[in-house]
């Protein structure tokens, strides 16, 4: 990722952080929130992984084939469980935004910008504008609301008290940082 080297490298913690979250998450019993939670994590280290500063380490350009090949197969893997659940849209967006960065960084490494004076191109404002949306929801879904839920869920019948990978409020926070770290990536491209 293009861009200084100290907000690159807390982007890279905030998003293996993010990524370590989901990872938890996929304990859950549920099982959407396993499938969710695995697509979020692999969105979480591959953004880290992206976002290493280019000073740090500049990958080889087969490198960018690579990530783009990766989240190809994650925005395919999508699109099929698309069909059960709208949920999965922002997964196939977050994918394909995957995949264009990729190839952006692989059609240019080592350059700022996207050229000479051109503005900002149609498939990079798109996003950004998507994500801008994405989170704004996604923080005000965060608000506090009048009604407090309790710390325990009755799943197959059985009363449980929820754990650290089952807190909705905490998996909405982590989308939440992984909607801005999208943003701050689509900024620097």
């Amino acid at each position: 990722m293009h861009g200084p080297a100290s907000p690159g490298w807390l982007l890279v913690a905030l998003c293996a952080a993010s990524g370590a979250y989901c990872l938890l998450r996929m304990r859950s019993p549920v099982e959407e929130q396993r499938r969710t939670a695995g697509a979020e994590a692999l969105m979480g280290f591959g953004m880290a992984a992206m976002a290493v500063p280019a000073a740090a380490a500049t990958p080889p350009r087969w490198a960018w084939f690579v990530y783009a090949a990766v989240f190809a197969g994650a925005a395919l893997r999508t699109l099929w469980s698309v069909r059960s659940s709208p949920h999965h849209l922002h997964h196939l967006v977050g994918a394909c935004a995957m995949v264009y960065m990729a190839a952006a960084m692989a059609a240019s490494p080592g350059h700022h910008g996207h050229g000479g004076g051109s503005g900002i191109p149609l498939v990079t404002g798109a996003l950004l504008v998507y994500f801008v949306g994405y989170v704004l929801r996604s923080g005000a879904r965060l608000l506090p609301v009048a009604a407090v839920a309790g710390d325990s869920v009755t799943l197959g019948g059985t009363p449980r008290t929820l754990g650290w990978g089952d807190r909705p409020e905490l998996s909405q926070a982590c989308r939440l940082s992984m909607g801005i770290a999208m943003l701050a990536m689509l900024v620097t491209l």
